[in-house]
């Protein structure tokens, strides 16, 4: 598995501005906050359902995004991982929680944002190694099962293909109450 997204949704949009983002992640990039190499920020917070703000890294991007009309942290990972998929799983999900967690805790979001770890996205973001059809489905989903299992436990979860074959492969993941 290779080039794997996650975006963690917010529990609510209310009074978040996503431009906020902005002045945060330029903050990590100063303080080198985060283990990979930051580069720099992209505002798109004027696109409607956009990508929001981008904090560009070498290895991944950090975006604050309204894709789809939801805000969530997607962790877009671009370099190629030298793990198996449950490490590539794992990996780019602790990312993805790690920022959330930090972004909660900055003082720009504290109070207006919080992330549901329990309700996220997953994406391959690749098309030709993963293309949007019932056969690549099949093949990346015993490993997300897997990796999914040993995060919420089997049985308490539910596991959703989304999207059109024109789109990147992905899938909703709810942990169940």
């Amino acid at each position: 598995m290779q080039h794997i997204n996650i975006k963690i949704f917010a529990k609510t949009d209310r009074d978040v501005n996503v431009a906020d983002a902005i002045p945060v992640f330029h903050r990590w990039i100063q303080k080198r906050d985060l283990p990979e190499l930051l580069i720099d920020v992209a505002d798109y917070s004027h696109v409607p359902e956009g990508p929001g703000v981008l904090l560009i890294a070498h290895e991944a991007n950090y975006s604050l995004d309204y894709a789809r009309d939801e805000l969530g942290l997607l962790y877009n990972r671009k370099a190629k991982g030298s793990g198996d998929g449950q490490e590539e799983l794992r990996q780019a999900y602790d990312a993805a929680l790690h920022a959330c967690q930090r972004l909660e805790r900055e003082p720009e979001f504290q109070g207006k944002l919080q992330f549901d770890a329990s309700h996220l996205e997953i994406v391959f973001n690749d098309r030709l190694l993963h293309p949007n059809t019932d056969e690549s489905w099949n093949h990346v989903k015993p490993e997300a099962t897997r990796f999914f299992d040993g995060l919420f436990g089997a049985g308490q979860y539910v596991l959703e293909r989304r999207g059109e074959p024109r789109e990147r492969l992905r899938a909703a993941v709810r942990k169940v109450a």
